[in-house]
């Protein structure tokens, strides 16, 4: 199971996209205060998440706090900012690892980055372009990483291939 992280996320939108892409893939989404957005449970409601009891979700007051409270976050992280030396295929995912994503107005803070920084990945985009979309940037980390350990636990077909008759070995 992947954790995805948001370090001081702004938009609540973005937030209920990627806590889509954890209900639908199984991921644990950590968020780190301060947040743009509430997340109570009448502010779910009233947004219409309909898929939230699906998500695993952990708030804590800081990074220092998850790292307290989860230090093997430490040694199997990735950091995904646009200034990363590196892309995203260049990373080794393992089952349980720890993907960081920054808050949409700044990215991750220096510090972190600096003392992770063979660990920072970034999605190839335009020179001329600052950056994709939280949520997109999230989804496409996740998906490279579950492709990577095969899709562990996820429906690799869907109903068509019960009525083509195909199997998933044939697609």
């Amino acid at each position: 199971m992947l954790n995805v992280v948001l370090v001081e996320p702004e938009i609540p939108q973005n937030c209920g996209n990627i806590a889509r892409t954890c209900a639908a893939t199984g991921a644990r989404l950590h968020l780190v205060k301060p947040l743009g957005f509430d997340i109570s449970e009448s502010a779910v409601r009233r947004a219409g998440l309909d898929y939230w009891h699906l998500v695993e979700v952990t708030v804590y007051e800081n990074l220092a706090d998850l790292f307290a409270r989860h230090p093997e976050a430490a040694e199997d992280c990735w950091l995904a900012t646009t200034k990363a030396p590196q892309d995203y295929t260049k990373a080794t995912f393992r089952d349980d690892c720890w993907l960081f994503f920054g808050k949409e107005t700044a990215g991750l803070p220096e510090d972190f980055r600096m003392a992770h920084d063979t660990r920072c990945i970034r999605l190839p985009i335009r020179a001329e372009a600052r950056s994709l979309n939280l949520s997109n940037s999230v989804a496409v980390i996740v998906f490279e990483a579950l492709r990577q350990l095969d899709f562990p636990h996820l429906a690799r077909t869907g109903e068509m291939a019960e009525r083509s008759g195909v199997s998933h070995s044939e697609i």
